[in-house]
């Protein structure tokens, strides 16, 4: 994974822009997989083994370890990491609980996810 991250071609961007790419990046892949960390028994077997439990957390702990600090590096500051994290949680788990539980977001489900979206949009705006 870290190695897609680095040979990925940014020669156009500055390095600030690098690290919020990796935060986002990175927070993305480990809402992902704590997802099916935390979700996954609810629809498959397998994902009730201790040993599936224990393992995975070590990926998502990595994730979200690097997310954070790129995160810090591009904003300066831990405040608009944590309203991204949040904001990208968010998404994904009505995405994949969508897809896989088959669970159809309602109307106030759909409206929380728009304002997670617009947390995320708001800490990329100069206020």
């Amino acid at each position: 994974m870290l190695a897609l991250i680095y040979t990925w071609d940014m020669d156009g961007l500055n390095m600030s822009n690098r690290f919020l790419i990796y935060s986002i990046l990175l927070s993305t892949i480990g809402n992902l997989i704590a997802w099916i960390h935390m979700n996954a028994q609810f629809r498959w077997e397998w994902a009730k083994g201790a040993s599936f439990i224990t393992l995975v957390g070590i990926p998502i702990s990595w994730c979200f370890y690097y997310s954070t600090r790129y995160g810090v590096e591009h904003f300066g500051h831990i405040w608009s990491v944590r309203m991204v994290g949040f904001g990208i949680g968010t998404l994904v788990f009505g995405v994949l609980t969508w897809i896989f539980l088959g669970e159809i977001p309602s109307i106030k489900i759909i409206i929380s996810l728009l304002l997670a979206a617009a947390i995320i949009l708001l800490q990329f705006m100069n206020l």
